[in-house]
């Protein structure tokens, strides 16, 4: 005979209980393990998107005319303030500022053996006089070509413009920021707009007006574009390759201004500056993760 051997309802019941309260916690466990990997992801994406962001901001702010550097409340503002009265208020969604050409001072020109910058940054104030600023070791024929490679041949020695290095006037006006391209015409604002001549180390006005009675400083930086980081609903755009001091903006549509996303989701972008030190704010958040927001910051000096 036989014997045949099974589960009693006791044991029965004792591994329902067992297998309920393991896929009570197992279940709570699997989630809360799945929502940590998704946190980790979107905190890693946030972190890498938000520091991409703030060292391409830096990296371009490094290179800035310092005195140049303005605020616009929103994109279609014509209004500009100086960045000292910004105070990193939330209400300022345009940066704006110059940017001095730093590939063609790094160096380009060849000879004998050395790169040599195609502009020196330096004025033979005794060489030079009102009709032609003379610039040693500058060439200008060099200056023409890197701005063209950089500007996709649609910039040249017909858009740049000197800075002396010392001088001042009005933020809004001595830049072209305000529209407006009256004193920048009479060499009177901070930019001076300058072209080539036959002689590779001189600049001569491009705006039919000469030197004359303005102040001339040795040191100078040259400039052919401006550069505007703006947050439109959440989207941090950059624009390049205008010329406000030729009367230009990052809105006009018959110019070849140039723009490229940064990056998507942008939940604040704050700036403010203390003395010549300037400090961004990036903060980015996710669909992903409920009320999840990244900051990142960066000094620029």
């Amino acid at each position: 005979m036989k014997k045949h051997t099974a589960f009693t309802l006791i044991e029965l019941i004792f591994v329902i209980i067992i297998m309920g309260i393991l896929g009570k916690f197992g279940v709570e466990f699997l989630a809360k393990s799945y929502k940590s990997f998704i946190f980790s992801k979107v905190n890693n994406e946030l972190q890498s998107s938000s520091s991409y962001a703030v060292e391409l901001i830096a990296s371009r702010l490094q290179y800035r005319i310092k005195d140049s550097v303005i605020a616009r409340t929103t994109k279609a503002s014509t209004i500009p303030v100086g960045i000292g009265s910004v105070n990193n208020s939330t209400t300022y969604e345009v940066l704006e500022w110059v940017g001095y050409d730093n590939e063609g001072f790094r160096g380009h020109t060849y000879n004998a053996g050395v790169y040599l910058p195609t502009w020196s940054g330096i004025l033979d104030l005794d060489r030079g006089n009102a009709n032609n600023l003379v610039s040693p070791v500058t060439n200008t024929t060099d200056i023409n070509t890197t701005i063209s490679n950089l500007s996709g041949g649609t910039s040249g020695m017909g858009e740049v413009a000197l800075y002396f290095i010392g001088s001042g006037s009005d933020i809004t006006t001595g830049y072209g920021w305000d529209g407006t391209t009256a004193l920048i015409n009479l060499q009177q604002g901070s930019m001076h707009p300058v072209t080539s001549t036959g002689v590779v180390t001189d600049f001569v006005s491009s705006t039919g007006t000469n030197f004359a009675g303005i102040d001339v400083y040795e040191y100078y930086q040259l400039a052919w574009t401006a550069y505007a980081i703006i947050n439109e609903n959440g989207t941090l755009m950059l624009y390049w390759n205008y010329q406000p001091w030729l009367g230009e903006s990052y809105n006009d549509t018959n110019i070849n201004v140039k723009s490229a996303m940064i990056m998507e989701d942008v939940d604040t972008f704050r700036f403010k500056t203390i003395g010549s030190v300037m400090k961004i704010q990036v903060c980015v958040n996710s669909n992903l993760v409920e009320d999840y927001s990244l900051c990142k910051e960066k000094t620029i000096y």
